[in-house]
């Protein structure tokens, strides 16, 4: 496995998930709700900006690696989860909605997989749609962690939820996108590796 200044950034962000899910789950008179927002939302935001930062520096010192590209959006789909997860049980977020945009990301890496193994990883490169999808999620999900009112006037509760509906919604249209892009390689091999 090697190991570089990327990769260690992308495990710091795995390390980071069990904090960020960890701090409601504290005794009730070390932090106030208000303190638990605030803390999560923090490591949230440190975390996906360990994302920008591990691949910038990979891609600028030249330390690209095929572990670092597994590594890097496993660690995104766990703090993902974990978040959405948290959300859920604190009655911040449906569990519908969890459950598509987990599903998807379930799915869509399946497919890549597969796409994979048949010599076709590029078939289902990262479309526009699904940054746009990424960027409303990860703009939801701190503003949920937060709950409250930003600089008392952004109330990140109605924020985060509409971002959040944006996100499943463009989660689902993407998944479609990609599953159509891929349609025509799945009837050719038929389920089969070549």
């Amino acid at each position: 496995m090697p190991f570089n200044t990327p990769i260690l950034l992308t495990w710091l962000r795995v390390a980071m998930i069990p904090l960020m899910v960890g701090i409601f789950y504290l005794p009730e008179h070390w932090l106030t709700p208000m303190q638990q927002g605030l803390a999560s939302t923090a490591i949230f935001i440190v975390a996906a900006l360990t994302d920008w930062i591990d691949g910038y520096l990979a891609r600028r010192w030249n330390q690209t690696s095929a572990f670092g590209a597994f590594l890097d959006p496993v660690a995104d789909k766990l703090m993902v989860a974990g978040a959405l997860l948290v959300l859920v049980q604190l009655d911040r977020v449906n569990a519908l909605l969890a459950f598509i945009i987990i599903g998807r990301e379930i799915t869509i890496s399946a497919l890549r997989e597969w796409m994979a193994l048949i010599g076709a990883p590029h078939s289902v490169a990262v479309s526009s749609i699904g940054k746009v999808k990424t960027a409303a999620q990860m703009a939801a999900i701190p503003m949920l962690l937060y709950f409250d009112k930003l600089f008392g006037i952004i109330d990140t509760r109605i924020w985060g939820e509409w971002l959040l509906i944006l996100a499943a919604v463009l989660t689902v249209w993407s998944m479609f996108y990609y599953l159509q892009r891929a349609w025509p390689l799945i009837k050719e091999h038929g389920g089969h590796i070549p």
